[in-house]
């Protein structure tokens, strides 16, 4: 069980522009760059797990990306076998791994008012609200996975309004409907900020692909970040959440 407390806290909130969005959140991920990894360690471990058994292997793609500059009109493993399956699975598994990205985002705000970081912190999304968390992530996969196929572009233009639904449900204990409507409405009104902020948050999240594509592991997390320090910027510096024991 938890509660939220409201105080005076330290820590930085960043301008409401995309540059001093993307500068904090650099900022903030250096301070937790160990975490990040970890919560991608284990997003690769259960991802290859899934690829075991569905046959696909989806580092081809990452490979065909490096090699091809990014020009993914032709790429050859949108034909490899087991892609459908891996597919159809794969959003079940990132909801269900979508509570280290919330946990994520807790221990960058604690990072960011200097509070103590604990290694369970990463998992406060499995505690803290997990129902909502998991409905919302299961939607927000299957929107975003449908702008996917749409030959790429229409993701990026989604992807802002989905840019404060885990920062909503942490730290304000929403429901999914609740979440996704205030994200939807606080990016509507301030859609510029949003589409440059989410687009170089997940330029900057996949760059890892370019370095012998386990750089992946260090960046992938990136976007996380952004979506915390986005929801600084517009909606000020979370209140702290405390747990009952």
């Amino acid at each position: 069980m938890s509660e939220f407390n409201e105080f005076d806290q330290q820590g930085s909130v960043p301008g409401k522009d995309t540059g001093s969005i993307i500068s904090h959140a650099f900022e903030m991920y250096k301070g937790v760059i160990l975490y990040a990894i970890v919560a991608m360690i284990i997003y690769v471990i259960g991802d290859s797990i899934l690829q075991s058994i569905t046959g696909f292997n989806s580092w081809n793609i990452a490979e065909e990306i490096r090699d091809t500059d990014g020009n993914v009109s032709n790429f050859r493993s949108y034909y490899s076998p087991g892609l459908s399956l891996y597919y159809s699975f794969s959003s079940i598994l990132g909801a269900l791994l979508s509570p280290l990205y919330v946990g994520l985002i807790y221990i960058i705000n604690k990072y960011n008012t200097k509070s103590t970081v604990e290694f369970s912190d990463l998992f406060i999304g499995y505690r803290q609200n997990f129902v909502n968390i998991l409905i919302y992530s299961l939607i927000a996969h299957v929107v975003l996975r449908i702008a996917l196929a749409m030959c790429g572009i229409p993701f990026f233009f989604v992807f802002p309004f989905f840019l404060l639904g885990y920062p909503i449900l942490l730290f304000e204990n929403a429901s999914a409907t609740e979440a996704m409507g205030k994200a939807y409405n606080i990016a509507k009104d301030n859609y510029g900020t949003f589409l440059g902020g989410s687009f170089l948050g997940l330029i900057l999240s996949f760059c890892g692909v370019f370095a012998c594509c386990i750089g992946i592991i260090v960046t992938g997390s990136f976007i996380t970040a952004v979506m915390y320090s986005t929801y600084c910027a517009f909606l000020g510096k979370p209140r702290q959440i405390v747990f009952k024991q």
